[in-house]
């Protein structure tokens, strides 16, 4: 039996909506795919007890968008809105000495994101790369994904890529997967993940906050263009903006603070009780999480394209757009400026000792920022940088084509646990009913792919975790239940 398809393109002038919605019938099967115009975007199957039912189906589908402002269109016609790409220029450093580099791994392409955990470093590039190494600069693992990364995020042992496919992609497991799929109209600039709710900055300076079943909460629009920063806490969302830091509750109910900093923020970071707010006015600031006053400022030479902090605090790094990298004491004091040796640092990271960098050269780089190994970089004396090269059998993971691409089992292993998809509404939802031990709470929700939710269909998966807010988590492969 011959399928058939709609196509439909929803498309407004002056940086609205450049969206396409395509809905196609074979048989009992409706198939949804949805994203940006130009884009491969998002997939959804869902099956139907008879053709009659999935037609059906299908026409409310399409109803529903026509009256949301969609039109039939040509696939294809309409071109593409370009993606922003971070435009960002990098002088030689002006520093009279070089930062003390242990290691370096040249991507191929600009990086932006990065992360940093007890057991690993990454990094993501423009490319659509993203490389795991250990922290001796072994590379372990490549994942690609369909476009250039903007950051990388971890949330607790989840660790997720943001995309300029409108993608949030979970890497915790082999096969990345889409966890998060952001509106076409927004244009991702950066983004934080708390106890799995969705942070998203973009590039009109708005504000989008998604829950951890994919489903949009709120938003708002701060004062200024270009959110380069947010991070998120259980007390605020903390919005970073060519006007300042604007401070929101966490559940949309209002603004609870603005500040208005010495230039555009170009990038954030926080601790426990302030936010650091990386500006073009060659400063970084920190802010107060409780009243969003200034606490300090760290002056640099050049515009600070990034920055990060030591525990508590204590030390506060930062990278201008000359190819140097600072470290200030807590008060603000400088103690010390380098060159990095490969660019001007995008992204930053502290951990033991060693601070980490992504740059505009694509370089993951890794300094030794012992007093001992500054103080002799200082005088002129640094170890001879070790450039890491990738194996030619390195792995590399990319995510699943679409829901029926994923690996099947018959029969649910041993430890495995078993989720199935429930109607609720008109929403689908993922509960646990099967699975290795006691004690799920059949009630709760599993944070799940929205592309790969079917009414009863089931799926196998590694693990579960319980999180904050009354849902579980999925922790390795996902695999058909056939």
């Amino acid at each position: 039996m011959s399928g058939s398809t709609t196509y439909l393109e929803l498309s407004q002038e002056g940086g609205g909506a450049h969206k396409f919605y395509e809905v196609t019938v074979e048989g009992t099967v409706v198939s949804v795919r949805y994203g940006r115009i130009g884009a491969a975007g998002s997939t959804q199957v869902s099956s139907f007890p008879t053709v009659e039912k999935a037609r059906a189906a299908a026409a409310r589908k399409v109803g529903e968008k026509v009256r949301k402002g969609y039109a039939p269109a040509v696939q294809g016609a309409r071109a593409a809105r370009p993606v922003t790409r971070r435009q960002v220029s990098s002088a030689p450093s002006t520093a009279r000495s070089t930062a003390p580099v242990l290691w370096r791994f040249r991507t191929g392409s600009a990086a932006f994101g990065i992360h940093v955990s007890e057991d690993s470093c990454w990094v993501g590039n423009q490319a659509g790369d993203v490389y795991t190494l250990s922290h001796g600069g072994e590379v372990l693992a490549r994942y690609s994904l369909p476009d250039g990364v903007k950051c990388l995020v971890a949330d607790d042992f989840w660790i997720y890529a943001g995309c300029d496919d409108g993608t949030v992609y979970d890497l915790s497991s082999k096969l990345p997967f889409g966890a998060y799929t952001i509106a076409p109209d927004v244009d991702i600039f950066w983004l934080d993940i708390h106890e799995g709710v969705l942070d998203v900055s973009d590039a009109q300076g708005k504000l989008t906050v998604i829950d951890h079943e994919d489903e949009h909460q709120w938003s708002r629009k701060s004062g200024g263009p270009y959110g380069w920063m947010v991070r998120a806490d259980g007390r605020a969302v903390y919005h970073g903006h060519a006007a300042g830091v604007t401070a929101y509750s966490p559940d949309g109910s209002g603004e609870l603070w603005h500040t208005k900093t010495r230039g555009g923020v170009l990038f954030g970071w926080q601790e426990a009780d302030a936010v650091y707010a990386a500006t073009s006015n060659k400063v970084v600031q920190r802010l107060s999480k409780e009243s969003g006053a200034v606490l300090a400022t760290y002056g640099c030479d050049a515009s600070v394209y990034s920055c990060a902090t030591a525990p508590g605090g204590a030390y506060v790094f930062a990278g201008d757009s000359s190819s140097s990298v600072y470290c200030f004491d807590a008060e603000g004091n400088r103690l010390w400026k380098l060159g990095t040796g490969s660019g001007s640092a995008l992204s930053m990271q502290y951990l033991d000792e060693r601070l980490y960098m992504v740059t505009t050269d694509g370089s993951l780089v890794c300094v030794d920022a012992t007093d001992a190994a500054i103080a002799a970089a200082q005088q002129g004396t640094v170890p001879v940088a070790r450039d890491v090269k990738s194996a030619a059998a390195l792995p590399t993971y990319t995510p699943a084509a679409s829901p029926m691409s994923l690996a099947t089992v018959t029969a649910a292993p041993a430890d495995g646990i078993v989720v199935q998809c429930v109607q609720e509404g008109s929403r689908v939802r993922v509960h646990v009913v099967a699975g290795a031990g006691q004690g799920y709470d059949t009630g709760w929700n599993v944070q799940f792919p929205r592309g790969i939710r079917e009414p009863g269909a089931r799926y196998v998966v590694d693990a579960l975790h319980p999180a904050a807010g009354g849902f579980y988590r999925v922790r390795g492969e996902i695999r058909r239940l056939i």
